[in-house]
C-alpha cells in the first residue's frame, strides 16, 4: 500500500516516476491565465493567517463547506479568521475523492513543509504552524511565488484598469514576470443599458476621449488595447457561455449603440448582433498587435438569484452549462481566418462533453504558422483535476497534437494555487508512463523527456513570446 501523498503520489509506474522527477518537476511555471491581485504583488503583501491567503475568494472551498452544512458567515461573513479555518478544517475530511483534499494537503506540504491531515484535530496545530511562517520575510507574496519557481504571470485585468500595478512591479527589480491580459467582457454586456452605459462612461474617462458614437466606442477601445501593449500584455480572454456569431451589418450596429445610449433597452436579437460584432472586432485587434486570444466557453453563472443578491458573483453558485458550441464557434473563427485576421487562439470548455468538439475544432483552423496555433485548453474550473485532465488530454492526443500542448494554468485568486501544476505534471506523467508500460508508445526517455519538459513550460513560452 502506497503512502498518502509520498514522493511518488499519482505516479502508478517507473516510467512515470523517472519523467516527472528527471523532467516535470524541475520546470518552471508558466501561469499564462490567473486572477492573482497584482496590487498584492506590487506591494509584497504579507498575509496575517493562513485563512487570509487561503480561504479568502475561494468559492471551491465555499462551496464544500457549504455542502458540508457550514453556515455561509464562516464562508464569507462576519465570522473571524480562525472561525473560517476551524469549519474548513471541519470540512476537509469531508472532502475525501474530491481534488480539493489534494489541493489542500499539496499546498500544506509543498509551501508550509506540513505534513499531517488537516482536521478538527490537528487544526491549531496547523492555523499556528502556518501563521508563524507567514509572519516571516519568506513568506511575503513575493517570495511565496519564488519558492514555487514561477517563470511568469498573467492577470486579468478591465480594460478601464490603469495597469498601476504592473507599471509599479516593473522596474523594481522583480524578476519573475508579472503582465497584464485583457479581458473586455463588459464592453459587450450591453444586456443591462444601465451597467453598459455606466462602463462606457468609464471608458471614455480612461481612454481621454468622448464616446457619442459606435466608431467612437471601438476607438477607445483600441486606445485602451494599444496602451496595455505598451504595457507588456500579449494576451486577452473572453468569459462567455458560448460564441455568439449573429450576421449583422454596420448600420445595424451603429442603430444598436444609438439606442442604447439613449438609455432604451435593446430585444434579443439586438443584444446578440451587437455581441456578435464586439466578439469579431476584438479578434482583429488582437490579430493587429500579434496577441494570443482565449475563450472559456460553457459556464452558467449566477445560478442562485438569493445568494447572488446577497454576496455578488463569483461566490460559489455557477456550473457547468450544455450550450451550443460548435456552430458559432466555427462562424467566428472561419470569419476572421478567412480575412487572414485569426489570431493565436485558445479554446477552454466546461463541460466534458465538448472535449472531442474542441479537440477537432483547432484542427480546422492550425495554418501551418505557428506550431499548434489554436489550442485546446487545459482542464479548467470544474475539469481541473486528475480525471478532468486526463479526459482533455486524451481527447487531444486523439485528435490532435499533445506534444505541443502548453500546459496548465491556476486560473486562481490564491498564491497558494501553484501546486495545480505540480498535480497535472504528476497526471500527465502518469497519463505517459502507463503508455510505455502498455507498450502504446516506446520507452524512449530523451523523447518523452523533452514533450514532458515541453508540455510543462518549453512550449508556452515559445508560443507566447513574451520577452521578445
Amino acid at each position: 500500500m502506497k503512502k498518502f501523498m509520498g514522493k511518488n503520489f499519482l505516479l502508478e509506474t517507473k516510467t512515470a516516476k523517472k519523467l516527472y522527477h528527471n523532467h516535470a518537476a524541475k520546470m518552471p511555471i508558466f501561469d499564462y491565465h490567473c486572477h492573482i491581485p497584482p496590487k498584492e504583488i506590487a506591494e509584497d503583501k504579507q498575509f496575517e493567517n493562513i485563512t487570509q491567503i487561503w480561504l479568502y475568494g475561494d468559492h471551491y472551498k465555499w462551496r464544500a463547506m457549504r455542502a458540508n452544512g457550514v453556515d455561509e458567515r464562516f464562508c464569507t461573513g462576519n465570522a473571524t479568521d480562525w472561525e473560517k479555518f476551524e469549519k474548513w478544517a471541519e470540512t476537509v475530511p469531508h472532502t475525501l475523492r474530491n481534488p480539493l483534499f489534494h489541493w489542500t494537503h499539496l499546498e500544506l506540504k509543498k509551501f508550509f513543509g506540513i505534513n499531517k491531515i488537516l482536521g478538527p484535530d490537528t487544526a491549531k496545530e496547523i492555523w499556528d504552524e502556518c501563521n508563524v511562517k507567514l509572519q516571516t520575510p519568506e513568506y511575503s507574496c513575493r517570495n511565496i511565488i519564488r519558492m514555487a519557481n514561477v517563470h511568469t504571470i498573467c492577470t486579468t485585468d478591465d480594460p478601464v484598469d490603469s495597469l498601476e500595478y504592473h507599471r509599479q512591479i516593473k522596474p523594481d527589480g522583480f524578476e519573475i514576470h508579472v503582465l497584464p491580459a485583457w479581458r473586455p467582457d463588459k464592453a459587450m454586456m450591453v444586456e443591462d443599458q444601465a451597467f453598459f452605459n455606466n462602463y462606457v462612461d468609464h471608458l471614455g474617462e480612461a481612454a481621454e476621449v468622448e464616446i457619442n458614437s459606435f466608431a467612437d466606442f471601438m476607438d477607445a477601445l483600441d486606445s485602451r488595447h494599444q496602451f496595455f501593449h505598451e504595457n507588456g500584455c500579449r494576451l486577452s480572454d473572453h468569459g462567455l457561455e458560448t460564441i455568439i456569431a449573429e450576421d449583422y451589418s454596420e448600420e445595424e450596429i451603429n442603430k444598436i449603440f444609438k439606442k442604447i445610449r439613449k438609455g432604451n433597452n435593446l430585444d434579443t436579437v439586438e443584444i446578440q448582433k451587437f455581441k456578435s460584432c464586439m466578439l469579431y472586432e476584438f479578434g482583429i485587434m488582437d490579430h493587429s498587435r500579434g496577441w494570443t486570444q482565449q475563450f472559456h466557453l460553457g459556464a452558467l453563472r449566477n445560478n442562485n438569484t438569493r445568494l447572488l443578491t446577497k454576496l455578488g458573483p463569483d461566490t460559489g453558485f455557477d456550473s457547468i452549462g450544455d450550450f451550443e458550441i460548435a456552430r458559432p464557434l466555427s462562424k467566428l473563427l472561419n470569419r476572421l481566418d478567412l480575412e487572414n485576421q485569426l489570431a493565436k487562439t485558445i479554446l477552454y470548455n466546461l463541460n466534458p462533453r465538448d472535449n472531442d468538439l474542441i479537440a477537432t475544432m483547432i484542427g480546422n483552423f492550425q495554418d501551418g504558422s505557428v506550431p499548434g496555433k489554436i489550442q485546446f485548453g487545459s482542464g479548467w474550473w470544474f475539469l481541473d483535476q486528475k480525471d478532468g485532465m486526463e479526459k482533455q488530454m486524451n481527447s487531444l492526443s486523439t485528435q490532435g497534437l499533445l506534444s505541443r500542448f502548453i500546459g496548465m494554468l491556476t486560473d486562481s485568486r490564491s498564491f497558494l494555487s501553484y501546486t495545480r501544476h505540480e498535480y497535472f505534471r504528476r497526471t500527465l506523467c502518469n497519463l505517459i508512463g502507463n503508455d510505455v508500460e502498455n507498450g502504446l508508445i516506446p520507452n524512449d526517455t530523451e523523447l518523452l523527456g523533452k514533450m514532458v519538459e515541453n508540455i510543462c513550460f518549453n512550449n508556452a513560452k515559445e508560443y507566447f513570446q513574451f520577452e521578445k
